[in-house]
């Protein structure tokens, strides 16, 4: 038995599927938005049980989050934040929930359909959407322009479609032609006239972040009514990426340093320092003022100095470390 009991707070209501059953008495997976802040827990254990197939929910905390939400003690987690797990290990999907941070998007099917679709042979990947995440997408001007327009239905605030240019920029950056504009520059669109979008769009220079959503995913959100969120968008489009360092202790040990430090929009961080030319942290791609992001797949998220070095040196001869370098962590947060 693996138990899991994850940090998490929820100002969202559950993504539920209505609970119509076919002929064969089998319900549909139900979807579950949880939010939490550092002092509160998701309230739930995900079990791999002997005898009992899929990743088992578990001792539902009375009052906690997940209870709150609607999850059901004997749920089959099915997905985490857009992403199929029914086939994944156990603790690769513990280590997704966890790397998730303050927010997890999961879906999950009653213990009764669960054991009923494998009895029958169901793939269970095909009772769920193809994709549920908006996307991030960061559009550099050309001399076109952006390479999209934005159309606004007369007299309304915050519904913006986007026409995208076949080829153009936004086009390139990864903007679904017909999707729809939840924010710009990290900032909802919600309460913007069209004037006053047109305006940002002109502040925002050269360059432009926008929190697009397909016609599907909006439609998926909308009618379980639920805000979409940047915290769940498909992040592959950008130019930012996080890397995964894993480093095997030589005799000399990693070959760096770890050093607390205010980040650069506010709050604090673990950067690391010091990487010695030729040990394991500068082979596996280190670079001085790397921000620390996870630990052997576990978010560091609202941990201090002392428990992140405790995390690292949990494993003896070995570490594997999320990172991401100082323009991209600048980004980020700027969004």
């Amino acid at each position: 038995k693996f138990e899991f009991n994850p940090k998490v707070g929820i100002d969202n209501p559950a993504l539920t599927l209505t609970e119509d059953t076919d002929g064969e008495g089998m319900g549909e997976p139900r979807f579950y938005l949880l939010s939490k802040n550092s002092t509160e827990t998701f309230g739930f254990c995900l079990h791999e049980e002997l005898g009992c197939q899929g990743h088992v929910i578990r001792q539902i905390e009375l009052g906690g989050v997940a209870q709150r939400r609607g999850l059901q003690d004997g749920d089959r987690l099915l997905q985490v934040n857009g992403h199929f797990v029914d086939h994944m290990d156990h603790l690769r999907v513990v280590q997704k929930i966890k790397a998730s941070g303050n927010q997890v998007l999961l879906a999950v099917l009653d213990g009764d359909s669960y054991e009923t679709a494998k009895s029958l042979g169901r793939d269970l990947s095909q009772m769920l959407p193809d994709d549920i995440r908006p996307r991030l997408c960061h559009v550099t001007r050309d001399k076109s322009g952006f390479g999209f327009s934005v159309s606004c239905p007369e007299g309304t605030k915050g519904t913006f479609q986007l026409s995208v240019l076949q080829d153009g920029p936004a086009d390139r950056a990864g903007v679904p032609p017909g999707s729809w504009l939840l924010e710009l520059n990290g900032d909802s669109v919600k309460s913007y006239s069209h004037t006053q979008l047109t305006r940002k769009l002109k502040q925002s220079g050269n360059k432009v972040t926008l929190l697009v959503a397909s016609s599907a995913v909006e439609e998926f959100y909308r009618l379980r009514g639920l805000r979409v969120m940047a915290a769940l968008a498909d992040t592959s489009w950008l130019p930012f990426k996080v890397r995964e360092l894993h480093m095997v202790k030589g005799p000399a040990g990693y070959g760096f340093l770890l050093k607390e430090d205010d980040c650069s929009l506010g709050g604090v961080g673990q950067f690391l320092w010091e990487v010695d030319v030729g040990l394991p942290a500068e082979q596996a791609g280190m670079k001085e003022g790397d921000r620390v992001l996870a630990v052997n797949g576990e978010s560091i998220e609202g941990l201090d100095h002392e428990q992140t070095v405790h995390r690292i040196r949990a494993r003896e001869d070995q570490v594997t470390l999320l990172v991401i370098d100082p323009a991209g962590d600048e980004f980020y947060h700027s969004v």
